[in-house]
């Protein structure tokens, strides 16, 4: 059985219309996405701004409802829980957010910041709640001595430490990083992600990887939901994926990736046409106003996933081989 299963999850915000109203229309974040994450595997997803990679994530961890649709994490239904049920999920599901300096309380010293996991779902005396606060952070390679420092004295890499000490504070199950290194130098990426791949083998964590950078994801991850416009469009094993990806879409965004050998660059096919917005959906696939394969009925059938095979499934009616 999966850790956790999405099932044909939709949500939308309202449009405001003024201050104190909302008009008729609305944003679809998520348009009737379903997938599952095995036990101790890094499932990523990937997607340009605003294709509602987040709010996924924000659903999975119940920071928001769903408007319609199920996710089950270990077969309970989490959409069903009361306000007070959902404490006790909250030692299994953390989150490793994309800002590591928002993200932190300034007011808070490291160790405070911490232990407020601990102090909230566990009873720990003072000596052993400051014991366990400075192995998590020798875990995440920070000195305990740096414990009474605030965040504002830290660098981006060492705050980010900070934040997956504290994601990992309770043992967590799962954790959802929100484009965890996309804010930090390009020479710090390395060690955080170095980080979280020994701390999965230390503590069999299941990743939910969140990102826009291929590169990044091709390096961390098992299996890869390409998303477009609040749809997963393609999914499937890394390897499959990446080697034979199958939808235009997926195609456009491998071809983006940079290579640093100039001998080994080939022409990139630029994407076309206008970038529709999320108010009003059209019917058919999202991706035709953009694709140079499109067809008539692309524009009128509804789009399901064909399951190609090895896990590997795409929403496209005209696949190329």
């Amino acid at each position: 059985m999966a850790l956790v299963s999405v099932k044909n999850i939709v949500k939308t915000f309202p449009v405001r219309k003024g201050l104190f109203s909302f008009s008729k229309k609305c944003i679809h974040a998520v348009n009737d996405i379903s997938f599952d994450i095995n036990s101790a595997e890094t499932f990523a997803i990937v997607g340009e701004s605003g294709c509602g990679k987040s709010t996924t994530g924000r659903l999975i961890n119940r920071l928001l409802i769903p408007d319609s649709g199920e996710i089950f994490f270990e077969g309970l239904n989490i959409c069903a829980l009361e306000k007070e049920q959902i404490l006790p999920l909250r030692k299994e599901i953390q989150i490793v957010f994309q800002d590591p300096y928002s993200s932190l309380n300034p007011r808070m010293s490291a160790e405070r910041i911490i232990s407020e996991p601990l102090l909230i779902h566990k009873k720990m005396r003072s000596n052993e709640l400051k014991k366990a606060v400075h192995e998590l952070m020798e875990i995440v390679g920070l000195s305990a001595d740096y414990g009474s420092r605030y965040p504002h004295e830290f660098s981006g890499g060492q705050r980010q430490r900070i934040g997956i000490a504290r994601a990992l504070a309770l043992r967590p199950k799962l954790v959802i990083a929100d484009e965890p290194i996309s804010s930090l130098d390009v020479s710090i990426r390395a060690q955080i992600l170095n980080l979280m791949q020994n701390l999965q083998k230390e503590f069999a964590l299941t990743y939910l990887f969140i990102s826009h950078d291929l590169s990044i994801v091709e390096v961390i991850s098992d299996r890869v939901a390409v998303m477009y416009l609040g749809t997963i469009v393609e999914i499937g094993p890394k390897e499959s994926l990446f080697k034979n990806p199958r939808h235009p879409y997926t195609k456009a965004l491998l071809q983006a990736v940079p290579i640093p050998d100039p001998k080994l660059r080939k022409a990139k096919e630029i994407l076309q046409g206008e970038i529709p917005g999320n108010i009003n959906l059209s019917p058919g696939c999202v991706f035709q106003t953009r694709c140079t394969k499109v067809q008539p009925d692309c524009k009128i059938r509804k789009i399901d996933a064909l399951d190609l095979g090895g896990g590997h499934s795409v929403a496209c009616l005209h696949i190329d081989n």
